[in-house]
């Protein structure tokens, strides 16, 4: 890959980071001043909050609900329904694929073959309903390519992963390998790029991006605001 081509790719996916990713995080965050927002546990929300901080006041009550959202599912959910429009925003949107099931379509910049791919964000977003939905539509691809006369080999069908290491697979992963190729992080942008680092300089990219952002003031705020709607509904029962 040319530098010059590179740096501006990296320049897109910081803009995607900011424009995409950042402010939906922070519409999420946002939300979380209200209760509905949550399905509260209440054998464990006490409990959490005394291991937390060692007290269960609104505002303890209100952290134990907002934090892991904030730093857990929020982003990552976030991040995963964009996974595929950060492909094709970055480059240009060339790599869609018109084949039902197919995320993607890519010559494989090792090999010299086009590849069809489905895609998710991490190995930790794949459950078991996925792999069947992942084998059928590789299935349909086949019968496809039968009807078509397509060339088309085993290993042209690839499940790509944006991020992970090889020791990171899990059950999930493990059973869709069985049958098909799986591709991951750094592999798979190699693959996709031609370009051995185009992973790290991505991560890294990102990173800058990351300095750039300071929340503090919102999440304290809604937290703020979530403990006073806890003990508005919750006033004569939580302590």
């Amino acid at each position: 890959m040319d530098d010059s081509v590179k740096k501006d790719i990296l320049e897109k996916a910081k803009i995607w980071m900011r424009e995409e990713l950042v402010r939906a995080h922070k519409a999420n965050t946002l939300k979380l001043a209200s209760l509905k927002e949550f399905n509260i546990n209440p054998f464990l929300w006490a409990y959490l909050a005394y291991y937390l901080r060692g007290n269960n006041d609104y505002r303890t009550l209100a952290e134990v609900l907002i934090y892991p959202r904030v730093l857990g599912s929020s982003i990552t959910t976030s991040f995963g329904a964009r996974a595929q429009d950060l492909i094709t925003r970055l480059f240009e949107g060339t790599y869609g694929s018109g084949i039902p099931g197919i995320d993607i379509e890519f010559t494989d910049k090792l090999d010299g073959r086009k590849k069809y791919c489905q895609i998710k964000a991490g190995p930790n977003v794949i459950n078991r309903d996925d792999v069947k939905t992942i084998r059928d539509h590789f299935r349909a691809l086949q019968s496809l390519a039968r009807t078509n006369h397509l060339s088309l080999q085993t290993t042209d069908m690839m499940f790509c992963l944006l991020y992970g290491e090889e020791n990171e697979k899990n059950g999930f992963v493990l059973e869709v390998e069985r049958d098909y190729v799986v591709s991951m992080g750094r592999d798979f942008w190699h693959r996709f790029t031609g370009d051995p680092d185009f992973y790290k300089d991505l991560i890294a990219a990102f990173g800058e991006v990351a300095q750039e952002i300071n929340m503090r003031k919102e999440i304290e705020s809604t937290i703020d605001d979530l403990s006073r709607n806890i003990e508005k509904t919750f006033g004569d029962i939580v302590h």
